[in-house]
């Protein structure tokens, strides 16, 4: 399975810079506070809780802000939270990349005109429902930090019903990520954690049917910068892209 990318490992090295500056708080807060909505206000009995809650807290927010949140979207701390919809777009980007977004928003107008403008100052299109997410399949995905050893991987992998997993470098070390249906990934994490493996990361991922390598060192440079800019708005949750490209194209451009 290409689960795993050059876009994974940025968005991870992006995401801990962006810690350091204050940038996910919101973002995450307002996972927690969904999650919080629609189901159960306790993480012990709300397993996308209680997955933002360590997010959380893997980004350095502190107890007072979690707490916060919960209440918000329990109910409990008022603010109207109801207005938050769960969004998704779709568009192209620079070599014909497809690009999937997810977003949390109070006004619809104002994230697609946010979007639209991303996507043609850097070169893409924001298209139509349904005209990239054909492409895409979501996966549950548990983040392993190493070492690994494979055959008590495997083991805990079956046990939880995972389809498959790739060892790939996790939080700048040696690791796996667990693939399995999105119904069965609370259940490979318990099996990991069982197996006394550490889970980093447990997360709904969008993966690509296909990839696109991309080499001209143009369209990548411009697709990294659609890709920065659609990640900084603030309604926006997640992106995912169908590209790739060699480790030295990527230094090249990211220079």
């Amino acid at each position: 399975m290409a689960g795993h990318s050059k876009w994974a490992n940025i968005k991870r090295q992006k995401a801990r810079v962006d810690a350091v500056k204050g940038k996910v708080f919101a973002k995450i807060s307002r996972q927690i506070i969904v999650a919080a909505r629609t189901g159960v206000p306790d993480p012990e009995g709300n397993f996308q809780l209680r997955t933002a809650i360590d997010k959380a807290k893997a980004a350095g927010i502190p107890n007072d802000n979690i707490e916060r949140a919960i209440a918000k979207g329990a109910g409990t701390l008022g603010g109207d939270n109801d207005a938050l919809e769960e969004i998704r777009y779709e568009g192209y980007g620079p070599s014909g990349v497809a690009i999937l977004i997810e977003a949390l928003t109070d006004n619809r107008n104002r994230t697609a005109a946010d979007l639209r403008a991303a996507f043609s100052k850097n070169g893409g299109n924001l298209g139509e429902t349904g005209c990239v997410s054909w492409m895409f399949e979501q996966k549950g995905v548990a983040s392993v930090p190493g070492p690994i050893d494979e055959d008590r991987l495997l083991e805990a992998s079956l046990q939880g019903s995972a389809e498959t997993y790739e060892l790939t470098d996790v939080d700048e070390t040696e690791g796996a990520e667990v693939f399995s249906e999105v119904s069965h990934l609370e259940d490979v994490v318990t099996a990991l954690k069982k197996a006394e493996y550490q889970v980093s990361q447990a997360e709904l991922r969008w993966i690509p049917d296909n990839v696109i390598d991309v080499t001209d060192e143009d369209q990548a440079r411009s697709l990294l910068k659609l890709m920065d800019a659609l990640e900084d708005l603030d309604d926006i949750q997640n992106v995912t892209a169908n590209f790739d490209m060699s480790e030295e194209l990527l230094t090249v451009v990211m220079d």
